[in-house]
């Protein structure tokens, strides 16, 4: 479920829908460390995603901070302008090739 936490999430989906990921929104990542009470939804959300097994997808993540915090909280997947910003599919795969 993509942007968990905002618009039409919802709990009930949690337990009605075949879902195997939550993505935790942006709004609420970009904020750890700034915001306590986004911090703990930040937590919430992984707790929640813990649980039943789900995978847990943090997006938007741009600083070092939020990159610790997250895999200290069991959440290493990640994505945001801290390892790049988006680049057409030409260029992601020479980048690839640089690796």
């Amino acid at each position: 479920m993509d942007d968990f936490g905002t618009g039409y999430s919802s709990l009930a989906y949690l337990a009605q829908l075949p879902f195997d990921q939550l993505k935790i929104d942006q709004s609420f990542a970009r904020n750890i460390g700034v915001q306590p009470t986004d911090t703990v939804i930040v937590q919430t959300i992984i707790g929640l995603a813990d649980n039943p097994g789900m995978d847990v997808i943090a997006e938007g993540v741009e600083t070092e901070e939020q990159r610790a915090f997250l895999e200290r909280h069991a959440c290493p997947t990640i994505q945001g302008y801290l390892f790049g910003k988006p680049v057409p599919i030409e260029q992601f795969a020479l980048l690839l090739k640089q690796r």
